[in-house]
């Protein structure tokens, strides 16, 4: 059933909703609005630690709308957020939290494991370790196993990719021979 009569729209808000859900039940917390927070303050928290580029590639994977409120008063032309460690981390989410709801979380630590994994359930491996490649390590930490697992298993699809072209390119197959188009 259309909500807002425009399929981008009426897309973006399922994908949106599933995205807040899934935070939810990762969360067991039964408000939306809580979970959309949650989720506004950790990618906001995220977002101001990653280089330009990084960001705009980062934010581009994200469904419509919540790609808005990942960009939501963001400054492109500020240097990235020296961010050294996991408290200063979760002193950036406490920030944000706090900016939007008048009170500070009860665990950021706990909202950044659970958006973390959220992510990382959603979004392309190699762009989910671009992202932890600038985080130091105990932020690095958050993302889990199963993201590590992901990222792994993607790495050796690549590597096993790049041998078979190496091989086929050795053997001359693929390639084209002649006028004619014969191999």
């Amino acid at each position: 059933m259309a909500m807002t009569g425009l399929e981008s729209f009426d897309r973006t808000l399922q994908k949106t909703n599933e995205w807040l859900r899934e935070l939810m039940d990762d969360l067991h917390m039964e408000n939306r609005n809580e979970a959309y927070h949650v989720l506004r303050s950790v990618l906001q928290a995220l977002r101001d630690r990653l280089p330009r580029d990084e960001a705009v590639q980062f934010g581009a994977q994200l469904p419509m709308l919540v790609r808005g409120f990942y960009y939501e008063g963001w400054d492109p032309f500020k240097d990235p957020a020296e961010i050294r460690s996991g408290e200063e981390f979760f002193a950036r989410i406490r920030e944000y939290f706090h900016f939007q709801r008048g009170t500070s979380p009860v665990n950021p630590e706990r909202y950044a494991k659970a958006v973390f994994s959220l992510l990382s359930r959603k979004m392309d491996a190699g762009e989910i370790e671009d992202i932890r490649d600038n985080f130091p390590d105990d932020i690095k930490g958050l993302w889990g196993l199963e993201t590590a697992l992901r990222i792994d298993d993607a790495a050796q699809k690549k590597a096993a990719e790049y041998v078979i072209q190496k091989s086929e390119a050795g053997t001359g197959k693929g390639k084209r021979k002649g006028r004619t188009g014969k191999k």
